[in-house]
């Protein structure tokens, strides 16, 4: 499968990231294991996952991703030179009273929280390491020189930052070149068919004009942009149902309506056209997306196989374009 260079950080990726979210949340651990079979068997290499996953889920409390992940690496020899992992660090990890706080990007905490992930996962270095949200009590300078010291001990191979706009980003890069520190190499922002106002604009111009790679969450807007939610009456057809009502709108309705259109000319599903449309994006590496079954995985190959046409990426556009 075609591989695509992750900005500046040395990195690869297949067209297309495979969320790890889910792992632990809404699939069990042998189910995890089939799916991250059925990806890497596909010619996919690239997963993501962060130290909170799925802290949300009651009796969890973070870090069931990142084992399972370690235990699938474990029972398959071999494995771990096939794949490249990303995971983050700064989401509240136990108590939030916690003294000192078990969240955030200071030197201390990411010393801490990196080698907890290192013995979930049962590796010895994270490919990429990203800072998961803003920290608006930590200066960029104090996050990044933590961040060289991770790279020089080999504990990770290239740093990203998720959620950050333009300034923010701007900022990060502006304080590692006057301090001689390294710089993000990869942004994960949110972004997608419906909500593409965040990204696009200056920060995605940001990106590209500096060479950062690029991989998107929320690629599928919770699942809405797949086509089985065109009413309330179908927000219980699954556990994120609750999170899709809000692109229920005439918008909404007609970006399912231009995918219809374009699935229907390639004989794909609208997840599959959605995903294409990502991957057609100039600024966008590669989208991610979690699974819950091995027939999810075979869909996203499909999608990374479909080449759009001009006037398919057109379409889509106008029918999404910002209100």
């Amino acid at each position: 499968m075609q591989q695509r260079k992750l900005g500046s950080s040395g990195l690869t990726t297949a067209p297309l990231v495979l969320g790890g979210n889910v792992f632990g949340w809404t699939i069990d651990a042998p189910t995890s294991f089939d799916v991250l079979d059925a990806f890497v068997d596909h010619g996919f290499n690239a997963i993501d996952t962060a130290d909170v996953y799925s802290a949300w889920v009651p009796g969890n409390k973070g870090g069931e991703s990142e084992t399972i992940i370690g235990k699938w690496l474990k029972a398959r020899p071999g494995m771990r030179e096939k794949v490249t992992l990303f995971t983050k660090v700064g989401s509240q990890m136990g108590p939030a009273d916690a003294v000192p706080p078990h969240k955030g990007l200071s030197a201390r905490w990411i010393t801490t929280a990196v080698e907890d992930s290192l013995k979930r996962l049962g590796i010895e270095t994270i490919d990429l390491y990203f800072s998961h949200w803003p920290d608006p009590d930590t200066p960029y300078e104090e996050t990044l020189r933590a961040y060289e010291g991770l790279l020089q001990a080999g504990k990770v191979r290239a740093i990203g930052a998720s959620n950050l706009d333009a300034d923010q980003l701007g900022e990060s890069l502006r304080v590692a070149k006057a301090h001689g520190l390294p710089s993000y190499q990869v942004l994960q922002p949110g972004y997608n068919l419906y909500d593409r106002t965040p990204f696009e604009g200056a920060l995605a111009d940001l990106c590209q004009s500096e060479g950062i790679g690029v991989v998107v969450y929320y690629a599928l807007a919770s699942g809405f942009l797949s086509g089985k939610y065109r009413s309330e009456a179908d927000l219980d057809k699954s556990k994120r149902g609750g999170g899709v009502k809000k692109y229920l709108t005439p918008r909404g309705l007609r970006i399912l309506d231009a995918l219809d259109a374009v699935a229907s000319a390639h004989g794909a599903s609208s997840a599959e056209i959605a995903l294409a449309w990502l991957m057609a994006q100039p600024a966008v590496t590669a989208p991610i997306a979690s699974a819950t079954s091995t027939a999810q995985i075979a869909s996203f190959a499909r999608a990374a196989a479909l080449t759009l046409t001009a006037d398919q990426l057109a379409a889509l556009g106008d029918a999404s374009r910002p209100e």
